[in-house]
């Protein structure tokens, strides 16, 4: 099902990519040679369908697009949308424009905006490809009472901490971010379903390093925008997190490499992939999935194939005893957790485990004196991996080898002889 749904996602982008392109429209600073001078008003011209092409330069606006179209930069180290006071670099506005799908961006520098780097609201087959994303979120402000974002849309309901990040899916399907380089903005990717739910993405291939305030890929549920007709989030569930490099995040603030998050009642972040990513130095664990409040959604998650190393510990109500690799908390029930043929090291516990319901720790290579440490009432399956050592993983050899070793309630009845190739 996982891999049926992967491919639907990048045959379908590739279509969109290859089809949007009925007429070019050019873009160059000096408005020269038939172009436009703005990007905007490009944009404003184009009919569905068309291409907008941006010739290499500094462009100062913010760039609102609101039908199927591709916006393609000459060189995205040369082609510059500087958002320096105004609110977004890009915004594909879905939320006014409604069944809006297809759109292409790649090939430009976008920074410096107030909140958002590029957003995306209720849109469909949507590519953010091959853009260098930097400087963003210079709304947030830390007083007494934490960090806020003065001025931020009002759908945007639980984002005090980031600001909506560099580049943000809300009520999004279907769509990609692919090849991006991440960087300097006070979070990375985030996608959140306060106007709707965001399933069926595919993250990959991008750099997200040195976002100093947040976690360099989010996936968090947060309660509806305001007028919403349901009083349950939407959720954010079904998407593919995949080959991407996250590092040195959240070292100013609180940052995982990967977060899964419902952070209050309702919310609902479920059956998302998180596979063959590096996820190393961060603040907060490689991997830190929370849970706060009753009645929350965070079954079904899959993490496999990761190389996770020197991240940081968890904290708060999720504090873990030393650094993790990943943490698992959750104060409500979840089923079908699998942690799977990861790589862990330079970590004081692989995986740390707090919440009611089993997970599966199954054929990974654990790193750190505590391979697998439960701290709450659920229990842990962790049969199968790597300890360090070909031997029990309860047993005092294992312990006084400097092996990995289980803490609390993990049963491990099998394991490998041989480290994993």
């Amino acid at each position: 099902m996982l891999v049926s749904s992967f491919r639907k996602i990048t045959v379908s982008n590739l279509i969109f990519a290859g089809c949007l392109s009925a007429a070019t429209l050019c873009v160059n600073p000096q408005g020269s040679g038939g172009c436009m001078k703005s990007i905007g008003a490009a944009v404003n011209a184009a009919k569905s369908g068309d291409t907008v092409a941006v010739a290499a330069g500094t462009y100062s606006e913010s760039v609102t697009i609101g039908k199927p179209l591709s916006l393609i930069g000459a060189d995205p180290a040369k082609t510059i949308i500087e958002a320096t006071g105004l609110p977004n670099g890009i915004n594909v506005d879905g939320l006014n424009n409604s069944n809006l799908a297809g759109v292409f961006i790649s090939g430009f520098t976008v920074q410096n905006a107030k909140f958002e780097g590029i957003v995306v609201t209720n849109a469909s087959a949507v590519t953010i490809s091959g853009n260098i994303v930097t400087g963003n979120n210079k709304g947030l402000t830390f007083g007494a009472q934490g960090p806020s974002c003065p001025g931020a849309p009002s759908w945007e309901t639980a984002e005090d901490f980031d600001c909506g990040e560099a580049v943000h899916f809300s009520g999004v399907d279907h769509s990609s971010v692919i090849n991006n380089t991440i960087q300097g903005n006070a979070g990375g990717i985030l996608l959140t379903d306060e106007t709707g739910a965001t399933h069926d993405n595919l993250v990959t291939g991008n750099i997200v390093t040195n976002n100093p305030s947040d976690c360099g890929i989010t996936l968090a549920s947060h309660p509806p925008a305001p007028g919403a007709s349901s009083t349950d989030s939407y959720g954010v569930y079904s998407n593919f997190i995949v080959a991407n490099q996250s590092t040195q995040n959240g070292l100013k603030g609180e940052g995982a490499g990967v977060g899964l998050f419902a952070p209050s009642p309702g919310t609902k972040t479920y059956s998302n992939l998180v596979v063959n990513n590096t996820l190393t130095g961060n603040n907060l664990p490689g991997i830190a999935v929370h849970g706060h409040a009753p009645n929350q959604v965070l079954d079904g998650h899959v993490f496999i194939g990761n190389t996770i190393s020197g991240n940081g510990p968890d904290t708060d109500d999720a504090a873990t005893p030393g650094t993790a690799g990943i943490m698992f908390f959750s104060v409500s029930p979840v089923v079908g957790t699998v942690i799977a043929q990861n790589t862990f090291s330079n970590q004081d516990i692989a995986v740390t485990w707090s919440a009611p319901g089993e997970g599966k720790v199954l054929r990974n290579s654990l790193g750190g004196k505590a391979g697998v440490y439960n701290l709450g009432p659920g229990t842990v399956s962790a049969e199968d991996n790597w300890w360090g050592c070909g031997t029990d993983p309860t047993s005092n050899i294992a312990f006084l080898a400097g092996c990995s070793v289980i803490r609390g309630m993990v049963t491990a009845t099998t394991w490998l002889t041989t480290a994993p190739k």
